[in-house]
């Protein structure tokens, strides 16, 4: 006798209600707050001399973390694929909180450094496996919105430790007890009310037993003709270079690694950047928060653009859009409004082209393989966001960051969007 079907992924939706939705974007921004965190403790721990940090400590610790970050994407794709997306998530929640609460009592910068570099293997895990989930638990025609909303929280996440930092810099630990603390109180809630995705255990059951599996596949197509379940598909790897989806995830990993490239460069130097120009420091530091709030806006209106026309016309819209404004900013402005206005409309489309790459993903790959070509992108797009603050320094060192950073960063995005250009729109 054949094992019962499970149930189709339709009924998870109407069981947990909105608490997917609401746990995945809390991780999500718990990854923000964790992972800014270190940026907003530096100058402290550099101006106090704390544990005995010097400049080129900040550094390692600071490229590590990154690195941490892109391994720990790249690593969890096999693993939430095989052991299902919800155990993924409540172990990376697990696994940040814990080294992150390590950090805030490491005696020297070596168990700093190392803690650090733990904590962001797990950081780095946490976002493919939400967005994997994410994306099975929406339904079809909505996965663009979903994906964009859930990203929201990083920056939410990365403005909550901004305010916090400001009051409370002066005693860093706190901060770091202030993220480790909120996850490891989120993971009782994760336990109790985050379902493992349906479209997994489908695909779980299709890979053991085939011809048990084929009707309730045909069953999920029917209510979700995104193709969620591929019962031939492959998994891990040879999954992302199966026929035309190696076309695919060629475009995706070029795409991600432009994008994060643009969002940490800014990130990092846009500051510095505009006083080079002449505009005032702390005018500057306001531009940085601006350009953040566009991109929340931009998430907000990518997502639903992205549903409505097809992700892959509006990552492309978004990535010519995003050179435009960006060689714009090149031009100096008198006007500070008009200044404002232009860097809001720049992070509309640079932060959110980069998510819309994350949403084609997690709507193309079947469900075997979603979870390692979420991780693989961000992974690779890791590289490109320790690539993108080197580059930008150098151009500040040598003293032509501006107007000369705002072309690269044009160009950037004009090779995102040629590399979003060869990939299909669909693929059967």
């Amino acid at each position: 006798m054949s094992s019962p079907a499970p149930s189709l992924p339709t009924a998870p939706a109407a069981s947990a209600g909105r608490w997917p939705a609401v746990l995945c974007w809390l991780a999500v921004a718990l990854e923000g707050f964790d992972l800014v965190v270190l940026g907003a403790v530096i100058p402290e721990l550099l101006a106090t001399g704390a544990l005995g940090f010097t400049p080129e400590a900040a550094t390692v610790v600071a490229t590590l973390s990154l690195v941490g970050v892109g391994l720990g994407a790249v690593a969890v794709g096999p693993v939430v694929d095989r052991i299902g997306r919800r155990w993924a998530i409540i172990a990376c929640v697990i696994g940040f909180s814990v080294f992150t609460l390590f950090v805030a009592f490491a005696p020297n910068v070596a168990l700093f450094t190392t803690f650090r570099f733990i904590a962001g293997l797990f950081l780095g895990a946490v976002m493919p496996s939400c967005l994997a989930y994410i994306g099975e638990y929406t339904k079809a025609g909505n996965t663009g919105k979903a994906t964009t909303l859930t990203m929201t929280g990083y920056h939410a996440g990365a403005v909550a430790i901004s305010l916090l930092a400001v009051a409370y810099s002066h005693n860093w630990h706190l901060l770091f007890l202030a993220g480790g603390i909120a996850g490891l109180l989120m993971v009782p809630l994760l336990w109790w009310k985050l379902p493992e995705s349906q479209a997994f255990l489908i695909a779980a059951q299709a890979k053991r037993d085939p011809a048990a599996a084929s009707a309730t596949v045909r069953e999920a197509e029917t209510n979700d003709p995104t193709g969620a379940v591929d019962a031939n598909a492959k998994t891990g790897l040879a999954g992302l270079f199966e026929g035309k989806l190696a076309l695919v995830t060629i475009g995706v990993w070029a795409a991600s690694f432009m994008g994060l490239l643009l969002v940490y460069g800014l990130n990092t130097w846009l500051p510095k950047i505009m006083a080079d120009a002449g505009y005032e420091v702390s005018d500057s530091l306001v531009m940085l928060f601006v350009m953040n709030i566009g991109a929340v806006v931009g998430l907000v209106l990518a997502g639903w653009l992205a549903d409505k026309h097809g992700t892959k016309k509006i990552v492309l819209m978004w990535f010519i859009l995003a050179a435009i404004f960006l060689a714009a900013l090149s031009i100096p402005m008198t006007s500070q409004v008009l200044l404002n206005i232009a860097v809001f409309i720049t992070g509309v489309f640079v932060f959110s082209a980069q998510v819309l790459v994350y949403a084609f993903v997690s709507a193309i790959y079947p469900a075997q393989a979603r979870g390692t070509a979420l991780g693989m992108a961000s992974g690779i797009g890791r590289i490109g966001a320790i690539v993108g603050p080197f580059i930008t320094g150098a151009l500040v060192t040598a003293g032509i960051a501006y107007p000369w950073g705002f072309y690269l960063f044009a160009v950037v995005a004009v090779f995102g969007f040629a590399a979003m250009a060869i990939v299909p729109k669909s693929v059967k």
